[in-house]
């Protein structure tokens, strides 16, 4: 009689291994880190494939072509900066003087200061200027554990400049291990050509940029910039209407210096995020909550210019509208790249929780980009996106910037720092 034989488990055949590390997986979202003590995680074809403890490792059949110890290191999501500007040509030191002698944001911007001033410099710069200072601005958020960044147009105001901004966009993703979404901001000031025509200029936008920028596959989503100094709401309208057409999705820089309502009217067009909100009142939040909006806050642009009407940040926790943390890093308002810093920020000036801002840089940072299914978060099936940090606590993060913690930085299963 022939001797059974005994079967062998399946073997896992994993790419790399992560092991003997603690994993704050986000998987929980505000509440919670969704840590894993002394964990491990698997990659293979820049997926996480597996994901548990060291003892639940090692009863596993696997082989890995690498293997990443962590040696007590805490890993995370890799770090989205969802809301930015960093494509641009000049700067506005000039204007941050001017505002220290008194002068206000609006009173700049409507003496020709502002982002008409950033316009002139963009229309004249070249393709290449404008990428190796974007790439600059990049590589300072990547070195802080960024792999996924939201870059905005709006700094040309006619088709020939947006088309050009939003090609550097693309050509930055190819620069740098970073995935790059583009959104194109054309309503984002009224240019000099249409000066006292709104309507003419938001026509322009609608039937003529739009359009093209949709047909050469440039733009991943829709931005418009509704308030006293940007566009009313019926010109919004017009926008978010257009943009439905070409369906890209759609998002709004709304409630910043006044309530214009803008959140309310994005809601009506299944906005990803309305951004800013300090000015947002209570049926803006409830809009946002019934549409399954992300708020994305942005702790820079208030520091910078010295605001002082808050968020309405118990509402947002109290109609559970996820809060997303950015940089909003642009010449004028905040002209910031550290991602690090903005944890910081959204703690000691918008009084979230270390947890809080954690999760606003990464799994509410992805829902606001429309990338909740793949980035965000350590699960299995999500992207290898994974930031390594020398800190005892996750906390570290927002307690304290200045001193990088970042000791690793894999990006689609690749480790890039």
């Amino acid at each position: 009689m022939q001797k059974k034989q005994t079967e062998t488990p399946n073997r896992e055949n994993w790419e790399t291994l992560w092991i003997n590390a603690n994993i704050a997986t986000m998987a929980e979202g505000n509440v919670d880190y969704g840590t894993i003590f002394n964990g491990a995680l698997a990659v293979s074809k820049g997926k996480i494939v597996w994901l548990g403890t060291m003892d639940e490792l090692a009863i596993i059949n696997y082989s890995s072509r690498q293997i990443l110890d962590g040696k007590g290191k805490w890993l995370t999501p890799g770090l989205i900066d969802c809301h930015t500007h960093i494509i641009y040509g000049g700067n506005r030191a000039n204007e941050f003087e001017m505002r220290l002698q008194g002068k206000t944001y609006e009173e700049i911007a409507f003496a020709g200061g502002g982002i008409l001033s950033t316009v002139a410099a963009t229309r004249s710069a070249s393709e290449q200027e404008l990428l190796a200072d974007a790439k600059y601005r990049l590589m300072a958020l990547h070195k802080e554990g960024v792999t996924t960044v939201e870059v905005k147009s709006g700094y040309g105001l006619n088709l020939e400049t947006e088309i050009k901004m939003l090609k550097v966009a693309h050509l930055l993703e190819k620069e740098l291990p970073v995935t790059v979404e583009k959104t194109f901001l054309g309503a984002h000031a009224i240019p000099i050509e249409f000066q006292n025509n709104s309507h003419g200029y938001i026509n322009e936008v609608c039937n003529n940029m739009l359009p093209r920028i949709s047909e050469l596959g440039l733009a991943d989503a829709v931005d418009v910039f509704c308030e006293n100094i940007g566009f009313t709401l019926d010109e919004t309208k017009q926008v978010l209407e257009a943009a439905n057409k070409f369906n890209l999705p759609v998002k709004i820089h709304a409630e910043q210096l006044s309530n214009m309502k803008g959140a309310e009217l994005a809601s009506k067009y299944h906005a990803l995020s309305a951004d800013h909100l300090e000015h947002l009142c209570e049926e803006g939040i409830k809009a946002m909550c019934n549409a399954n909006m992300t708020a994305v806050l942005l702790p820079g642009a208030y520091y910078f210019l010295r605001e002082t009407q808050l968020p309405p940040i118990e509402l947002l926790r109290h109609y559970q509208v996820p809060i997303a943390i950015a940089t909003d890093s642009n010449p004028g308002s905040s002209p910031i790249t550290s991602i690090q810093l903005m944890l910081n920020m959204a703690c000691t000036l918008f009084k979230l929780t270390p947890c809080e801002a954690l999760a606003g840089v990464t799994v509410n940072a992805a829902k606001a980009l429309g990338l909740s299914d793949t980035k965000g978060k350590i699960a299995i099936g999500y992207d290898a996106d994974i930031a390594c940090w020398n800190i005892e606590q996750p906390a570290q993060l927002a307690y304290q910037f200045g001193v990088n913690p970042l000791t690793a930085l894999m990006k689609a299963g690749k480790v890039v720092i």
